[in-house]
């Protein structure tokens, strides 16, 4: 119940009173946690509806007076990147809606936890994900889903109004099929396992840009400066600096960086930030980035949350511009460090594996193993 309370304060962005409502809510004798949950429901209905009423939030400030984004964030939630179909444009859930969802998670956790059964058959191959049996230990998934501006949204993307990815643009799906066969081989060396599987930047799109959430390690510390302020993502370390500046240095084309280049500005308490010019090796949800413009937003709302938002520009692969927001929850422990390096063991023993297995080929011995 304690975990329970704690990551539903940080991610609703209760003040200090509100909170203590909460607490003594939940502290209630006899509560089951279906029942603290709906409960709770209601007292953040009645806190957003104060809020919305003309109750101002004081935003954190700098010591030069732009919004204070530092600290440490977690984007962890239940809400899917992109809206299920059958939603259409039903961009927000009621609270009995989001209260189900929620609940869905947490039993969906539970069952993971339960015990094993130690002479139990071995898992079908096929029903593993690629990098085997994950289990519980090593998974941190969101299992709330927080609110922007009040609304329980029923998908990161909010434009188009279906929350879905725009269509690709004609021809895409050729060009990538010449790209892929571009590639080298996945076993021929490095370069044809994947950047994170080589440790040079984060799973999935853990760093971004676009941020979003991945399986484990969503966490990111912000820290300002006058002129910069540089990103720390949890997974694989990646940092990314960005330059408070209206002008992008002319040497950004040709120094291409993995995260791409970044330079934001303040427009009233909202920071904008503009990234293009990425390492060619980057790809974006799968697609070439040499023409990938991302803007990005970020505004305090409340102590507790920043809604961070995107805008994706790409002419050569998308049909039209898409736009979402992600809530980013405060979190009081450290970002740590991940122990991924290059030139790891993973790697040495997969292309030695495949060089023993060409040297039997070559030696006219069968071979009954799938690679």
């Amino acid at each position: 119940t304690c975990n329970f309370n704690e990551d539903r304060r940080r991610m609703s962005g209760l003040s200090g009173d509100k909170q203590q409502n909460v607490n003594n809510l939940n502290t209630a004798r006899g509560d089951t946690m279906k029942t603290q949950i709906s409960k709770l429901a209601g007292i953040l209905a009645f806190a957003l509806a104060g809020s919305a009423y003309g109750q101002v939030v004081e935003i954190p400030r700098t010591e030069w007076g732009v919004p204070n984004l530092q600290g440490n964030w977690q984007l962890k939630t239940v809400m899917p990147f992109q809206r299920p179909q059958e939603l259409g444009t039903k961009q927000a859930y009621t609270e009995e809606e989001a209260l189900t969802l929620e609940s869905q998670a947490q039993k969906a956790v539970e069952q993971d936890n339960e015990p094993l059964d130690p002479n139990r058959p071995a898992p079908d191959l096929a029903a593993l994900p690629p990098v085997g049996n994950y289990d519980l230990f090593w998974t941190d998934r969101g299992m709330f889903l927080p609110t922007i501006n009040g609304e329980f949204r029923t998908s990161a993307i909010i434009d188009p109004p279906n929350g879905r990815i725009p269509e690709l643009v004609a021809g895409f799906q050729d060009r990538m099929r010449d790209l892929r066969a571009a590639r080298p081989d996945r076993n021929d060396g490095p370069e044809g396992r994947g950047l994170g599987e080589r440790c040079l930047v984060a799973f999935g799109n853990s760093s971004g840009p676009v941020m979003s959430p991945v399986m484990y390690n969503s966490h990111m510390q912000i820290v300002q400066s006058p002129g910069y302020v540089t990103i720390v993502v949890e997974m694989v370390h990646d940092a990314r600096i960005i330059k408070i500046s209206d002008e992008r240095s002319p040497a950004s084309e040709s120094h291409q960086k993995w995260m791409g280049d970044s330079i934001g500005r303040w427009e009233g308490d909202t920071l904008i930030v503009e990234t293009k010019n990425y390492n060619p090796w980057i790809t974006h949800r799968g697609a070439p980035t040499e023409n990938l413009t991302v803007i990005e937003t970020f505004r305090r709302e409340g102590e507790n949350k920043v809604v961070y938002g995107f805008t994706v520009d790409d002419p050569s692969v998308y049909t039209a511009q898409w736009t979402g927001e992600y809530p980013l929850s405060r979190m009081e422990e450290p970002v740590y460090e991940y122990a991924c390096h290059e030139g790891n063991y993973g790697i040495i023993g997969i292309l030695a594996g495949a060089r023993r297995l060409e040297a039997m080929e070559a030696a006219g011995v069968e071979l009954e193993i799938a690679q």
